[in-house]
């Protein structure tokens, strides 16, 4: 696949607002500027999503302004008992009040009302990340606090359009397996984050999006010695895999990341065993795949090949007519191998991670 690697700083937007420059790149190049957006305000989206993980447990916060909605939400899964709990406070018509950075690389996104307070400060090449969420799980409260830093040299930024509608478009950069240490306490569950096991990925995202889309994306980091063994110290390992959000013609968003730098691959597919549709008449996806039995992930140049054995399926679906919601996360661990761009191939085995599939109507 021929993609276009954008390697020089530039704008994201033309006077008109539409993408400059359709493609990738590994570092966030591309000036995003909120000003320069042409779209209604409802239709904009901003979000910054983190995740911190080891091999018990995992914490997901979100904040998001998606224009008429504003989404502050936090889970913890439990990777040992394969359960989890997940609870939001969605807003109304925020478009703009949360105020939301224009770079991933310095700034405060934060929300903070009588129930929940959250808060992601970066400075100083560290990522600091707060949560308190009264009632999070019946009586029990939410803290938590983590420090995300060894930020690593490259990241996966990509800027995509929409061929049915020049004013959309969107803008991403996932930064996987940063070192993590904090902790957490929901009622008698303390648990600790230790900085030589835990690691932590964002997923910032900027842009205006079409109505209704359906995505895939698989996204994991931890230390793996290339022979299929999770051994500590050994190298920093991760990936950022999907497919199914936009005209990705330019390029994909599909890489490989061995001690922080860089290996691109063309396009990937997510191989999820199906029911057997009885019914034309499906429309949700638990009712279309079988999530937690094994996926196939691999990639159309032969350099990548994973099994995923899911752990826990993080499902939150909402559908009030106009507004659906399906959104599957699973966790699980990886096992397979990728060939690196000197053609050495690094084999995967035991790597905690997540793949979903994910349908927004809104």
């Amino acid at each position: 696949m021929n993609e276009n690697r954008i390697s020089e700083p530039c704008k994201l937007l033309d006077d008109a607002g539409r993408l400059l420059n359709p493609g990738f790149a590994t570092s966030l190049l591309m000036s995003y500027e909120r000003s320069r957006v042409k779209a209604p305000s409802w239709r904009i989206k901003e979000w910054d999503y983190y995740l911190v993980n080891d091999d018990e447990y995992a914490i997901a916060l979100t904040i998001a302004d998606m224009g008429y909605m504003g989404l502050i939400s936090a889970s913890v899964v439990d990777l040992v008992h394969a359960k989890y709990k997940t609870t939001s406070v969605l807003t109304a018509f925020p478009m703009g009040r949360f105020h939301m950075p224009e770079s991933s690389a310095n700034g405060i996104s934060e929300f903070k009302n009588s129930r929940v307070s959250l808060c992601f400060e970066v400075a100083d090449k560290k990522r600091k990340l707060t949560a308190s969420f009264a009632r999070f799980d019946g009586d029990e409260a939410l803290t938590f606090e983590a420090v995300l830093s060894d930020e690593p040299r490259d990241s996966m930024v990509i800027a995509t359009p929409w061929k049915e509608d020049p004013s959309a478009f969107y803008y991403n950069q996932k930064i996987v397996a940063m070192r993590a240490k904090g902790s957490f306490n929901k009622g008698a569950i303390t648990h600790t984050f230790e900085n030589s096991n835990s690691f932590g990925l964002l997923d910032w995202g900027r842009g205006v999006w079409t109505r209704d889309n359906t995505w895939f994306w698989g996204v994991a980091g931890g230390w793996q010695d290339g022979k299929g063994n999770n051994t500590f110290g050994t190298h920093s390992f991760g990936f950022n895999l999907g497919y199914g959000f936009g005209d990705t013609s330019a390029a994909s968003e599909n890489m490989v990341f061995v001690d922080g730098i860089a290996h691109k691959l063309g396009r990937v597919v997510f191989d999820i065993p199906e029911e057997e549709v009885l019914s034309k008449k499906v429309s949700r996806l638990e009712q279309r795949y079988k999530l937690l039995e094994p996926w196939h992930i691999y990639d159309d140049e032969g350099r990548l090949d994973l099994s995923f054995k899911p752990i826990v399926d993080r499902a939150d679906v909402t559908d009030v007519g106009l507004i659906i919601s399906d959104q599957h996360q699973v966790f699980g661990k990886l096992f397979g191998k990728v060939i690196l761009d000197d053609g050495s191939d690094f084999i995967v085995g035991d790597l905690i991670g997540s793949a979903e599939v994910v349908r927004n109507k809104y």
